[in-house]
């Protein structure tokens, strides 16, 4: 790596190595898997701004552009059709105000955002109340699983092994440090097996997903009856909300906590980040919400006004006492996100759930006929399925790689026992075209 860029001294660097114990700059990247180590960008020595700038410039004109790859993956961040009126309208000054809400009468083009957000979740989700949202998806998930800890006084938690498993670590990083007992379900056919819950006795909270990582729905209505017998809450975390334009709201089918990532309602990709988490519950857990909320009020002159109605100020001055200490809002993704709704309303995001779930179907069908390969799962899916070879995953991948073409998620990363499957996502940005463009892929590799 280099350190020409850096802004600290190599005095600098050495104490601050000293300070966390390390010898070297080798140690701090040590938790860093070695393949991603090895990536170096090899720019030339130090150079001026003007000149860095044009040499990203080149090097980016000789890049392979993302929209000329066909793509199938999903997992977590998917590919969503973003119209240009969304960035259009996203920096309006009439929305995007830089001064903090908790100064309503210079700030509501801010808290109308927040208020109108949280409303379009509550109405997706079939919840009572939301806050103004959380980082990204998974410490919306850890806040949803510490929520639960403080409402019923429990220490036991049970999350099911068919969520995402980078939410499980982030939920185990949180349980590990506050002294919670996280245990994981196995699984049954790639969806939580309710058999493997019967030794849990009162558990605070069971958090499954809905759809589930490997793309199946859960019984979300005998998950909840469940937990609800032995006095616990039911979470459930979504990675991609736009499927609530055809499948139940998890809140109408027993759900008391509804959390997730909102990346897909009109936020790029962008390489990871930055993310939208939210976060939505019952009215009656309303003081055990992190974060803020606004509300809806009336200006001096009895004229529609936005102001924040409740927030957890021990955050500020009591951190010990706080429900969170990492609850601001993403407020910047919040708005895209709530343009983006505003922009398709009701039936413009049933349509796209629609194209996303026949779209998926169709593919599955047609990969399901390729000798070598075989939809892994027999239960109900939206637009995720796993698919099984008898090829080397590694070897195809390349190989698929090579013609253009990211065919998913190896689920080997996360799974043991699973070496020749891989997860495999639509969107409505896979035209019929790219679709059969993949299967005839599929299907030459396995001629070749």
């Amino acid at each position: 790596m280099s350190l020409a860029y850096l802004a600290h001294t190599p005095q600098e660097r050495s104490e601050m190595l000293s300070t966390l114990g390390m010898q070297n700059q080798k140690q701090l990247f040590d938790p860093i898997p070695q393949s991603l180590q090895d990536f170096e960008l090899q720019l030339p020595p130090a150079l001026s701004e003007l000149e860095l700038l044009r040499e990203l410039e080149i090097r980016q004109a000789h890049s392979l552009p993302v929209a000329s790859q066909l793509s199938f993956i999903g997992g977590g961040a998917y590919h969503h059709f973003i119209p240009a009126a969304v960035d259009t309208l996203a920096s309006r000054s009439e929305f995007l105000t830089a001064y903090t809400p908790y100064q309503a009468e210079v700030s509501q083009g801010t808290l109308q955002v927040i208020y109108e957000f949280q409303s379009l979740l509550c109405t997706l989700t079939g919840m009572e109340i939301a806050n103004a949202s959380s980082y990204e998806g998974a410490t919306a998930a850890a806040e949803a699983m510490m929520m639960a800890h403080r409402i019923t006084k429990r220490d036991d938690i049970l999350v099911s092994q068919a969520v995402h498993p980078e939410y499980r670590e982030v939920l185990k990083t949180y349980a590990d440090a506050t002294g919670l007992n996280l245990k994981e379900s196995s699984l049954s056919d790639y969806t939580t097996n309710m058999a493997s819950l019967q030794s849990a006795d009162a558990p605070a909270a069971l958090i499954v997903q809905y759809p589930n990582f490997f793309g199946q729905l859960e019984d979300i209505q005998s998950l909840a009856n469940w937990v609800h017998e032995r006095k616990g809450l039911l979470i459930v975390v979504m990675t991609d909300p736009t499927v609530l334009g055809l499948l139940e709201a998890p809140g109408n089918l027993g759900a008391d906590l509804v959390c997730g990532e909102a990346q897909s309602f009109g936020n790029s990709l962008s390489l990871g980040g930055p993310y939208l988490g939210f976060l939505t519950a019952r009215e009656v857990h309303l003081r055990q919400m992190p974060g803020r909320m606004c509300g809806l009020a009336q200006d001096q002159d009895g004229k529609r006004a936005f102001t924040l109605v409740l927030q957890t100020r021990e955050q500020h001055i009591r951190r010990e006492k706080a429900t969170s200490n990492i609850c601001t809002n993403q407020g910047l993704m919040a708005l895209t996100a709530t343009i983006w709704l505003s922009l398709l309303g009701q039936a413009g995001l049933q349509e796209l759930s629609t194209l996303c779930l026949k779209q998926a179907h169709s593919l599955a069908a047609q990969i399901n006929t390729l000798p070598d390969y075989e939809l892994a799962a027999t239960g109900s899916f939206f637009h995720e399925f796993v698919v099984k070879t008898s090829h080397s995953l590694e070897d195809l991948f390349a190989w698929l790689n090579a013609a253009n073409c990211l065919p998913g998620l190896k689920l080997s990363d996360w799974f043991s026992g699973l070496e020749n499957q891989f997860l495999v996502t639509v969107t409505e940005m896979n035209r019929p075209d790219e679709l059969k463009t993949f299967v005839d892929l599929l299907a030459a590799y396995g001629q070749k």
